[in-house]
């Protein structure tokens, strides 16, 4: 056995080449999952919102619904947009008319190799329970 053939450090080295790449997907793989998860969430509030005004037609308690619908997301009160609604008068909910909440939140990356993400959840359901 040639001892300049020796093959001790190249699985070693190997492996510092592939880190990188293996780093990155498992990177991707977490923001991916993390995202998707907020945007679930998103569209659960959005829908929980549109239930609670179809139903009571009280914009605060629709709003603190889909709040609570989303626990994991720093939701306020400004990210809630209703159609059709007029300004600056909380919406109002007709029977037989159409409601629909749009939620837009912008999530955080925890690894900071990517942009924030702008998500937005929406939902549409009918007056009048």
């Amino acid at each position: 056995m040639n001892p300049w053939r020796s093959e001790r450090g190249a699985a070693a080295v190997e492996f510092a080449l592939i880190l990188p790449f293996l780093l990155l997907i498992i990177m991707g793989v977490i923001e991916f999952g993390r995202g998707y998860n907020a945007q679930i969430s998103l569209t659960h509030a959005a829908r929980e919102t549109a239930r609670t005004m179809a139903v009571s037609n009280n914009w605060s308690t629709a709003v603190n619904t889909g709040r609570l619908a989303a626990p994991t997301l720093n939701l306020d009160v400004t990210d809630f947009k209703a159609a059709p609604s007029a300004p600056p008068a909380s919406p109002a909910c007709v029977a037989g008319s159409m409601i629909t909440v749009t939620i837009e939140y912008e999530l955080d990356t925890i690894t900071g190799f990517f942009d924030d993400i702008d998500l937005e959840g929406k939902a549409a359901m009918r007056c009048g329970g």
